[in-house]
């Protein structure tokens, strides 16, 4: 569907471009474009490189288990049908680790694997259970302490301080996880009934 999506605004785009007489504009609008699309990516592997790397370290390190056993409690609270040293347990606190670092692309390896877990305790396969949803939508709203890629592409486009976003974007994840964990809450309390 995003595929259409994008075809039709570029379709547009042009179409607008040659009405108006513009289509060398368009044309190099549109090179100028894939220029810069080529520089953010470059740059992005560095930034993606080194706070990968950092997690497997961590991971490597055992700094991944030590605080999956320090979040037991809020796991146990989220996913109170998950058992005590579940693999889940493990990919799902590496998923919210990963997210509170802003490494969305880092995140979403162990996320699978945490939906493939979840999967194997879900009692019917034909439906998403309350596990998995919750999970989700802690997954979409994650709590970012440092948002890697809004600050790599601030830093690519010239911001004077790249890293003044990281307040006002911990707040924003803080009150949309919250507001996502209480709506998954009260959706486990409605399915019961």
């Amino acid at each position: 569907m995003l595929n259409y999506l994008w075809a039709f605004m570029i379709l547009i785009g042009v179409i607008f471009g040659a009405f108006n007489g513009k289509m060398g504009e368009v044309t190099e609008a549109a090179i100028e474009s894939s220029k810069e699309a080529v520089s953010l990516c470059i740059m992005l592997v560095g930034v993606v490189a080194m706070w990968t790397g950092l997690m497997k370290i961590a991971e490597k390190a055992g700094l991944i288990k030590g605080l999956t056993k320090k979040m037991r409690p809020i796991l146990r609270f989220l996913f109170p049908k998950v058992p005590d040293n579940h693999p889940a347990q493990r990919y799902i606190a590496t998923n919210i680790i990963a997210n509170m670092l802003g490494l969305g692309w880092g995140a979403t390896p162990p996320g699978l694997k945490a939906m493939e877990e979840l999967q194997k305790l879900n009692k019917d396969k034909s439906i998403a259970s309350t596990a998995m949803c919750t999970f989700l939508i802690i997954n979409i709203s994650s709590v970012q302490l440092i948002s890697v890629n809004i600050l790599a592409y601030r830093a690519q486009y010239g911001s004077e301080n790249p890293a003044e976003i990281i307040g006002p974007s911990i707040l924003a994840t803080i009150v949309s996880t919250l507001v996502g964990v209480i709506f998954a809450k009260i959706m486990m309390k409605v399915s019961r009934k």
